[in-house]
């Protein structure tokens, strides 16, 4: 084989090589960038997904999403008008714990209309929410679970207590003036 032949392939070669490591940077890059937003929703989400692939786009497709809506804070009234609602969910808790509950999941859905957050079904809110509140999605989908189990008559009290808990900890954090800093302040139930 010609000089010429040989160094166009091994150049060839090379470059191909160099392409792949790129490729390979690229996607380690995505990945972690998708790990850091979402943090336990990227391995909620890889568990139930067919493949790590079909999650990180799932994921990706989110954020893409979530840069179109128009999400924004809340004025200082409709912040202390939704504490005072929560504060008399809270208070009915003690006599009428499943209708708080429920009652609860509503004012959480108006808040998040509010904000400007999707309001169609609830995994529609729950992957918008995901986007910006990775560290308290997951309180959103298990008080949530609560509510539909409560609907079929499958709740105790106790769940009923937790998921009130849960859905406090997601309202603080919608209520947050700085919506880049929400996952600063959440509580650990």
């Amino acid at each position: 084989m010609p000089t010429g032949a040989v160094i166009t392939l091994v150049a060839l070669a090379i470059i191909l090589v160099i392409v792949v490591i790129a490729l390979a940077a690229r996607r380690q890059v995505q990945r972690r960038h998708l790990r850091e937003r979402f943090g336990p929703e990227y391995d909620r989400e890889v568990e139930h997904a067919p493949s790590k692939r079909s999650a990180e786009r799932e994921l990706a497709r989110r954020e893409a999403e979530h840069e179109q809506l128009s999400i924004r804070p809340l004025s200082d009234e409709a912040r202390v008008r939704y504490t005072e609602s929560w504060n008399l969910i809270q208070q009915q808790f003690v006599d009428r714990p499943a209708d708080a509950v429920v009652d609860a999941d509503r004012l959480l859905a108006a808040l998040m209309a509010d904000r400007g957050y999707p309001t169609g079904d609830h995994e529609q809110q729950a992957a918008a929410l995901s986007v910006k509140h990775s560290r308290t999605i997951g309180h959103y989908r298990t008080a949530h679970d609560v509510v539909e189990s409560h609907r079929v008559g499958q709740s105790s009290t106790e769940a009923l207590r937790e998921a009130m808990v849960r859905y406090r900890t997601v309202f603080d954090e919608l209520l947050l003036p700085d919506p880049e800093h929400a996952g600063a302040r959440h509580r650990k139930v």
